[in-house]
């Protein structure tokens, strides 16, 4: 199973957001993937529509720089909702770089309908 490392709370403004995420959070991120977690799956609390560029640009700069290793992203606070996703990306092999919005509805029944 992947691993999950939880990023937050970080401020409202985008801004104060992304300079926190790169100085405080960015060297952690980091060393968990030299220590060989792969896949990883970090997890960003919602938050605004301006703040999807910066979170966006920072996991692809990281699956660039620690390919092969997968790194992913989610938004949401719902353990459910990131459970699932989790599961979902360490069986994707051919994921990596990306950031899912997860609104907690949930998808399960329509990939995987009852037999």
């Amino acid at each position: 199973m992947s691993e999950l490392l939880h990023l937050g709370p970080l401020a409202e403004d985008a801004l104060a957001a992304a300079a926190d995420f790169h100085a405080r959070l960015l060297p952690a991120i980091e060393m968990t993937l030299l220590g060989g977690a792969d896949p990883l799956t970090l997890v960003f609390l919602p938050a605004g529509s301006n703040h999807r560029a910066w979170r966006l640009a920072a996991v692809q700069g990281l699956a660039r720089r620690f390919a092969p290793s997968r790194l992913n992203a989610v938004e949401s606070d719902e353990a459910d909702a990131i459970g699932a996703a989790q599961r979902w990306l360490a069986g994707a092999g051919g994921v990596t770089g990306q950031i899912l919005s997860l609104d907690g509805n949930g998808a399960f029944g329509v990939l995987y309908p009852a037999q």
